[in-house]
């Protein structure tokens, strides 16, 4: 698959993919439960963290296209050049690839992928 968007930085890619996930999260919320928004959004941050990414993406990783792999692994090994306070670094950096990935699936119109990964995450996460 030899695309635009394989030749894109793979922070541009982290960049896309982190409004991605955080939709998907704030969709899946909203549509599960009739609760006020400012609860809506503290629900939200348990999932849309370095730590909560990182163990959802090593969960997805034997699943992954070979393809999705090297496009995980290309925003994992990505520098950023800082650490958000209160997350391991390791986190941080499987965080960023979880995000890559979905910033890939996203710029490339795979929106049913993204969902059936979705599927996955969020029925690990609420099961």
């Amino acid at each position: 698959m030899l695309n635009k968007t394989n030749m894109l930085n793979p922070l541009s890619l982290a960049f896309v993919g982190d409004a991605v996930y955080t939709l998907e999260v704030r969709k899946r919320l909203t549509l599960d439960s009739r609760r006020p928004v400012n609860d809506l959004h503290k629900e939200s941050v348990k999932y849309v963290n370095a730590a909560s990414q990182a163990q959802a993406v090593k969960m997805l990783l034997p699943l992954l296209s070979e393809d999705e792999q090297s496009v995980f692994k290309r925003g994992r090994n990505a520098h950023a050049g800082h650490t958000p306070k209160n997350q391991s670094e390791g986190d941080y950096h499987y965080a960023t690839g979880l995000e890559a990935l979905f910033g890939f699936l996203f710029l490339n119109g795979e929106s049913e992928r993204i969902t059936e990964l979705f599927d996955l995450i969020w029925s690990d996460k609420i099961g």
